[in-house]
């Protein structure tokens, strides 16, 4: 299967603070690849150094980020520019902050065609139809002159995958698409982004901490933890059985259907980017912690069994 994204040994740091740690990375073309873990591992951040949209702050030291065999991370920002939108698009996890409230959402579908694309104003306003039928916004002729606050939450959402969609990306990233939005809406968000994927062979990067929601729509997962993926395999090979400590601690914290089941939790927070943890990062928090090996050695991703990958010393 052709690779449409290849991320190798990425290394970004924060001023003099490690934020990630060799990511290494493959996007399958016309799959969909979770990246989960807890709030604060670096999902989002991997998925702005894709896009080139990091704060000024942040610094990569080394890597490649390889877009249909070419690295990313040698373009001029007016090549980007030219990038995003029309072969990268981003859908953020919080719509009110990317539509303009005082501009109507067809202004903003139009503007957003015309930015990517050389047409008329006439044939942005029929593609920004065609989009909002495909996202199944209903009314159109009506909901086009409408607001960003006339539009609910769900609504708003599928307004931003409807501009994602616009220019014909080849490449979603669906950064927590479904933040703040209640479980009925976020299956309908996440039904939409299947069949999209499916239907124009896109390939997605969903960035997620909510596993029992991606397990129901990803092909591939990649948990991350500390800024370093920890575990990486097929969807039904990792939800069948889980190799790495924190993977089998986030699967065990969901909640069941069984009424007797006592929900677990993972004993703990997460790291601070400024933390020096030696040795494995989950360490402190782990069930299966060897003194005088887990806390001294780095563990570094391994196959264990076909296509599964993960980065444990004991397990």
């Amino acid at each position: 299967m052709e690779n449409i994204l290849e991320i190798k040994n990425l290394n970004l740091f924060f001023g003099e603070y490690q934020a990630l740690f060799d990511i290494n990375l493959k996007l399958q073309k016309g799959k969909m690849h979770s990246l989960v873990g807890e709030s604060g591992c670096g999902k989002s951040i991997t998925a702005m150094s894709i896009m080139r949209l990091l704060p000024k702050s942040a610094k990569i030291t080394s890597g490649e980020i390889l877009f249909n065999g070419k690295n990313l991370l040698e373009y001029k920002e007016s090549q980007m520019r030219m990038l995003r939108g029309n072969n990268i698009a981003l859908i953020p996890q919080d719509p009110m902050t990317s539509l303009n409230p005082l501009y109507t959402i067809g202004n903003q579908l139009v503007e957003s065609i015309r930015v990517h694309s050389n047409v008329s104003k006439n044939q942005a306003l029929r593609k920004a139809k065609e989009v909002m039928d495909l996202v199944k916004i209903p009314d159109i002729n009506n909901k086009i002159n409408f607001y960003p606050h006339e539009f609910s939450g769900g609504m708003k959402q599928r307004i931003i995958i409807a501009m994602a969609l616009a220019t014909n990306a080849e490449l979603l990233i669906a950064d927590e698409p479904t933040t703040a939005l209640d479980v009925t809406i976020q299956k309908q968000i996440m039904d939409l982004i299947d069949e999209i994927k499916k239907e124009f062979n896109r390939t997605v990067l969903l960035i997620s901490h909510d596993l029992a929601l991606v397990s129901n729509y990803t092909d591939y997962i990649s948990v991350m933890y500390s800024g370093h993926i920890v575990e990486e395999a097929p969807a039904d090979y990792f939800f069948t059985f889980p190799m790495h400590p924190y993977s089998q601690a986030l699967i065990n914290s969901l909640p069941s259907s069984n009424p007797v089941y006592r929900l677990k939790t993972i004993e703990g927070a997460p790291p601070a980017i400024q933390e020096n943890i030696l040795g494995c990062k989950f360490h402190p928090r782990c069930n299966f912690y060897k003194e005088g090996l887990c806390d001294k050695e780095n563990p570094v991703l391994k196959e264990k069994s076909q296509y599964h990958y993960s980065a444990c010393l004991v397990k």
